[in-house]
């Protein structure tokens, strides 16, 4: 019979964790991005572990437990509530695949420092210390937060060589933080933009959509086509390197797609602003875009498209329809983002008709299963019936029941 476990919350599960570690002889810190967001005064996301024991001797401690990669050193334990990653010190052997060592020998903390990716990712902290927060540096890594440094550890070309992902992580970390990115970094960054290429679709996405979510999107993409790296990813040439677009999107937007919308408009102009575009057809490849997020990506845009060039010509009905789509509130963002100042944006006439006393997207009047009782036989016509009841009822031609089944009879003969 399995004892209850002590639920904790992940700080405090992890110092649990750390004493166990401590109590069994072994050394133990917290690692990597939780320090450097402690010291940032963050909140971190989820609170990682580094120690000297390895995988049999933690599991040997831990009554919950799940090997999540044993051959790299890493376990999950479970004792205290939330799953705390705990990671054997380590260095790492050659990266052949360009993202996992083909081997790791179980090392020391300053070795396990000496492999990570950058300086303020490879700091550790003793939270049992007397004040609870002894940082442990082998790197130089809290100097380069002081500085606001990204820098990669040790030689950065080897660094990128290990992982070119780094490249865009560098650039996340750079913008979410408002760091920069040292000058021997940066160049390597660029000197290796080809090395990109070999990094899956999938990789690349997620740090596209992370970067995307975040209020520091423009410095991100700025970042992004300054080193280089922009080519690589969306494929073709830049247009236009200003990012107007997708500044002046509101900052708490955290919507990717309507934000990689607004990238694409700023590289492409308004020949992006259709459906069927073959470059935004080119994104939602290129960033492994899940089939919600390219429905959202390419409805935005091509809804922008038809606000900006048809909305002035549209009738109520069309109005209403456009207004109803689930994208239209995005394209609605897009399209102020786009439009110079002084542009008058469709928004307080949707409100206007969104309180006619009708609204943007009643329910019809009249459905297919009464058009067919009213004699209406299924065909090319049938939906184009269905369309102009519909339309009737949006501008307030029909209000009930018995006007649009009339309307309806009306227009079964006319398409008899």
């Amino acid at each position: 019979m399995q004892r209850d476990r002590e639920i904790l919350p992940a700080r405090q599960a992890a110092i649990k964790i750390i004493q166990t570690l401590r109590k069994g002889g072994f050394t133990a810190y917290l690692a990597g991005g939780c320090v450097r967001d402690e010291i940032l005064e963050i909140e971190p996301k989820d609170y990682d572990i580094a120690t000297n024991a390895t995988p049999e001797q933690i599991a040997g401690l831990f009554r919950y437990t799940a090997s999540v990669g044993a051959a790299f050193g890493v376990m999950l334990v479970r004792d205290f509530g939330p799953s705390t990653e705990v990671a054997t010190f380590r260095t790492d052997g050659p990266y052949s695949d360009n993202r996992r060592p083909d081997s790791v020998e179980f090392s020391t903390a300053e070795r396990d420092a000496e492999r990570r990716d950058f300086t303020i990712n490879a700091m550790f902290l003793d939270p049992t210390a007397p004040d609870g927060h002894q940082i442990i540096d082998h790197v130089g890594g809290r100097d380069d937060l002081n500085r606001k440094i990204i820098r990669c550890v040790g030689e950065p070309s080897m660094r990128l060589l290990e992982d070119h992902l780094r490249a865009l992580r560098a650039i996340r970390f750079a913008a979410r933080f408002g760091f920069v990115i040292e000058p021997a970094t940066a160049q390597a960054i660029t000197a290796h933009a080809s090395d990109l290429s070999g990094v899956s679709v999938e990789r690349i996405g997620d740090e596209i959509r992370a970067m995307m979510i975040h209020p520091s999107r423009p410095r991100a993409a700025q970042l992004v086509q300054s080193l280089g790296l922009d080519r690589v990813i969306f494929g073709g040439n830049l247009i236009n390197p200003d990012l107007f677009t997708l500044t002046k999107l509101p900052e708490h937007i955290s919507d990717a797609p309507l934000a990689l919308a607004a990238w694409a408009h700023d590289r492409y102009g308004d020949a992006i602003l259709t459906k069927s575009g073959a470059r935004a057809i080119e994104w939602r490849k290129n960033l492994n875009l899940s089939n919600v997020e390219s429905e959202r990506f390419l409805g935005v845009l091509h809804i922008s498209g038809l606000y900006i060039r048809e909305w002035a010509m549209m009738k109520t009905p069309e109005r209403k329809r456009l207004a109803s789509d689930p994208h239209a509130d995005g394209a609605l963002l897009l399209c102020e983002a786009i439009m110079p100042a002084g542009w008058a944006s469709p928004r307080s006439v949707i409100g206007l008709l969104a309180k006619d006393g009708i609204g943007l997207s009643p329910d019809p009047l009249v459905t297919g299963q009464a058009l067919i009782e009213l004699g209406a036989r299924p065909g090319p016509h049938f939906q184009r019936i269905l369309d102009g009841i519909y339309d009737a009822q949006l501008e307030g031609a029909v209000d009930d029941q018995q006007g649009a089944r009339q309307l309806a009879k009306t227009l079964i003969k006319e398409h008899a």
